[in-house]
């Protein structure tokens, strides 16, 4: 198992890994899954590195907290098992995941209608016989769409020329009543914006990998999974408690503790805090930012692991989290989370809270609030023409990955942390020039 280095060990040069003073060959900045798959690839391939967090734990975005014995994830977040990276990487098994119901409730016309894969729930799905929510044009434009993005080559996206997911739908067949009751308040959620302006290319991957895949959480909350790709981390890499202050021209200085010496810097932050620590980075358009708040409620409002969402688009999307594992609340009260677009003030929360009570039919006056929380760089902008990947070089022994490189999903940011680690290597053998001996 990892142990982590303390701020001191690390500037001291003789903490885990510093190996009395040497450089080591890579030092990654930011203990996020982008920089735990980028570490663990130079590592398989003997190199020595050192990954440093200047939080107290791993994950970035990817963490979960325990707030009055209620188990919360930092902003609602999924989990789904077709992505080829999570495959790779963990061990489903030790994560001991809770499965969503597959499909989803939305609120329309005063009710909860059902959505669902009828090859996954065919006794489920009646309000999606023409008629419902979807006319007869709807449903055989859905069942296009799916069978093109469920078998069709993996490649399909990347080569089909990009447009906004919104005229993808509209060349699609889809009525505007599909779109605007199902597509538009189901997707607001999955890319943080509400106009459909994110690239169709990322739109065609999400429905090829929903499709394929089983949406999830683990049982101990999102923040098992970085943990579990730090824990197979050998000892004296992991550096926690060490924020980087700036690159130098031999490796990166620590925030009030010196110089480590590198051969090459690999950036696996944020798209911020990489564009502070690589000035010129083109950090892309602002990301979207999103906010959670968790209520406990003493009788469950809705008694099945069910994503809802409102055609009204007042919320993101709700649910009742201890349906999905009961350990979520050591108290035996139930958990909802529900996400809102940007950072809602009080009048505003409010609002959402009488949004639902309607949706649930609930009476949500004693609804206790149990924390909330805003992610401000959750999810990268991906308007057309969206490059899937993109090179993680920077300038020589200088690189820098994560989701803002690729994907804004955690395939993306496993899959450019892994791409950072092959440039870093194929350049390092290369003899590429070395910015530690400048």
């Amino acid at each position: 198992m990892r142990t982590t280095g303390t701020h001191d060990e690390v500037a001291g040069g003789s903490g885990p890994g510093a190996e009395g003073g040497a450089r080591a060959d890579v030092v990654v900045v930011g203990a996020g899954v982008a920089g735990l798959a980028c570490t663990a690839d130079l590592v398989a391939a003997g190199l020595r590195v050192r990954l440093l967090e200047s939080e107290d734990a791993v994950g970035g975005r990817m963490r979960t907290d325990q707030v009055a014995g209620f188990t919360t994830d930092r902003g609602f977040q999924v989990f789904n098992t077709s992505y080829p990276q999570v495959k790779r990487r963990l061990d489903l098994r030790e994560l001991r995941l809770r499965a969503f119901t597959p499909g989803l409730l939305v609120y329309v016309d005063g009710r909860l209608r059902r959505i669902t894969d009828p090859t996954r729930r065919p006794g489920a799905s009646r309000d999606m016989l023409p008629g419902g929510l979807f006319s007869a044009r709807d449903l055989a434009a859905l069942g296009l769409l799916s069978a093109r993005d469920m078998f069709g080559p993996a490649v399909r996206p990347r080569t089909r020329p990009d447009t906004t997911t919104g005229a993808a739908l509209a060349a699609a067949g889809f009525s505007s009543r599909a779109v605007e009751t199902f597509f538009r308040p189901f997707l607001s959620g999955i890319f943080l914006e509400d106009e459909l302006d994110t690239s169709a290319r990322y739109f065609h991957l999400v429905w090829r990998s929903m499709l394929r895949g089983t949406l999830c959480l683990p049982a101990n909350g999102i923040g098992a999974v970085p943990a579990q790709l730090a824990s197979g981390l050998p000892d004296g890499v992991l550096g926690t408690g060490s924020p980087v202050a700036a690159l130098t021209s031999g490796g990166v200085a620590l925030t009030g503790a010196g110089e480590l010496p590198a051969r090459a810097v690999v950036v696996a932050t944020g798209s911020a805090a990489a564009a502070r620590l690589l000035p010129g980075l083109d950090a892309g358009r602002s990301p979207r930012t999103v906010t959670t708040l968790y209520h406990a409620v003493d009788r469950s409002p809705l008694t099945e692991p069910t994503l809802v969402i409102d055609a009204r688009r007042r919320f993101l999307n709700t649910c009742v989290l201890t349906e999905l594992h009961r350990g979520y609340a050591a108290d035996g009260r139930s958990l909802v989370s529900t996400s809102v677009l940007g950072a809602p003030g009080p009048a505003e929360e409010g609002a959402v809270l009488a949004a639902l009570g309607e949706v649930y039919g609930a009476d949500t006056s004693n609804w206790q609030p149990v924390h909330r929380v805003t992610v401000r760089d959750a999810l990268p902008a991906m308007p057309p023409s969206l490059a899937l990947s993109r090179t993680t070089r920077f300038a020589p022994g200088r690189y820098v990955c994560g989701d803002h490189r690729a994907t804004g999903s955690l395939q993306g940011a496993l899959a450019s942390g892994s791409r950072a680690a092959r440039e870093v290597l194929a350049d390092l053998r290369s003899g590429a020039p070395d910015r530690s001996e400048r």
